[in-house]
């Protein structure tokens, strides 16, 4: 395992061989990255008082920090983070022991925090706060701190939700493609 994926106790990650990790970023504990998942420089997964789980396709960009609750006896669950597919975390990215549907776009700078759900189909605008338990339902675009519902998205923004994750794909696969042992 290389260094920058590492166990946590008993728990390792689970990453499918399709994935693209950076050697710059940090993969800790129980967390499973599903096929496709790309984690850029300077990101940190860190699964070690809870789960994290991402979705097929997703991205996680530089300097993103995605991280869980712990189990209590007021809480049995935690906050876990779950991640669906088709989502585009931004650059300095904040997610917290949430939820997050399929074809979501995090916009840059921006915070989640525990317990937040966000549907299928959703834009978060740059440097937006989500706080806790917050639902922000499918077909909009969300911006704000604290985030606010602004409009629904056109089918042009619906359409480009699964694209950005595809680009990321290809980007991934150029990477991967292009990597050497200076």
């Amino acid at each position: 395992m290389k260094k920058n994926i590492r166990p946590y106790l008993e728990h390792h990650p689970k990453v499918d061989s399709t994935c693209y990790i950076d050697e710059m970023s940090v993969v800790i504990g129980d967390v499973s990255l599903a096929e496709n998942v790309s984690v850029w420089p300077f990101a940190v997964i860190r699964g070690d008082v809870n789960r994290i789980q991402i979705g097929r396709n997703s991205n996680v960009q530089d300097h993103a920090m995605l991280h869980v609750s712990h189990k209590s006896e007021a809480k049995p669950n935690g906050s876990p983070l779950m991640i669906g597919e088709d989502v585009t975390i931004g650059h300095h990215v904040t997610l917290h022991g949430c939820t997050i549907g399929n074809r979501v776009l995090i916009g840059i700078n921006t915070v989640v925090l525990d317990d937040v759900i966000i549907e299928d189909n959703v834009m978060i605008g740059a440097g937006s706060l989500v706080p806790p338990r917050k639902i922000l339902k499918s077909g909009y675009l969300y911006v704000g701190s604290p985030v606010q519902q602004v409009r629904p998205l056109t089918e042009k923004e619906i359409a480009f939700l699964p694209y950005s994750a595809t680009h990321y794909v290809k980007v991934m696969n150029h990477h991967k493609e292009n990597q050497h042992d200076y």
